[in-house]
């Protein structure tokens, strides 16, 4: 068998024709490996989701104690199991002077820390909701919760204390707010009590004259007995 050589009298290749197809490998794609060309969403740096973590703490904190100005009473009132519906109902049904919060204890506590409002820490447990009342009527405050209460027999759900006057109410001294003189009823008490000396003073007035003077004498009399001892 012979053996033909072939030999180009150049080192360099000849060029390629005009009519010269060029072919390109491609490598056929391996069935054992698949790569996905979907790109993957780079997950929030840890340091970007604690500040603002720490920053809607501040927020809420700061919430309290805005609700803590011109407050009378706040309350806690056990959160756990009312739906989303039930505590936008229990919302609608309080008056305008009282403001309903869900918040972390611990948030709360911060705020409170070092105020009258620190009474509040054994309530400092569970899933909480705080009702802060802006009004001294705080029967009035407290009664719509009584009356959501019953009507859902949400009676697990009750309220597990209360700060007024810089006094805690534990859940079994409830009735005691709950009962407490309106302003109205206040007033009228105090006009009772000052109608006695008051009908004695008129009665003594539309008396005669000469029965006034023997009053003012004996007081004179009683004065300088006084003074001379």
């Amino acid at each position: 068998m012979e053996t033909t050589l072939l030999s180009f009298t150049s080192s360099k290749f000849p060029p390629l024709s005009s009519n010269s197809t060029t072919l390109t490998h491609k490598p056929k794609p391996n069935p054992f490996f698949h790569f996905h060309s979907t790109k993957r969403t780079k997950p929030t740096p840890t340091h970007i989701r604690a500040a603002i973590s720490r920053n809607k703490k501040e927020e809420t904190i700061e919430t309290v104690k805005t609700h803590l100005d011109n407050c009378f009473l706040l309350a806690a009132i056990k959160y756990q199991g009312l739906t989303v519906k039930q505590f936008q109902e229990l919302r609608q049904s309080l008056p305008e002077n009282t403001k309903l919060l869900v918040a972390k204890n611990t948030l709360v506590y911060k705020a409170i820390e070092g105020t009258k409002w620190e009474a509040l820490k054994p309530c400092m447990k569970g899933m909480n909701a705080w009702l802060f009342v802006h009004s001294e009527e705080i029967p009035a405050a407290i009664k719509p919760y009584r009356n959501f209460q019953k009507e859902r027999k949400l009676e697990e759900n009750d309220f597990t204390g209360a700060v007024f006057e810089g006094k805690f109410y534990r859940p079994g001294d409830f009735k005691a707010l709950e009962t407490m003189p309106t302003r109205a009823e206040i007033y009228a008490k105090m006009l009772g009590a000052l109608q006695g000396p008051a009908i004695g003073l008129v009665s003594t007035l539309q008396a005669p004259a000469r029965d006034v003077l023997m009053v003012l004498k004996a007081y004179v009399k009683k004065l300088e007995d006084e003074s001379g001892q």
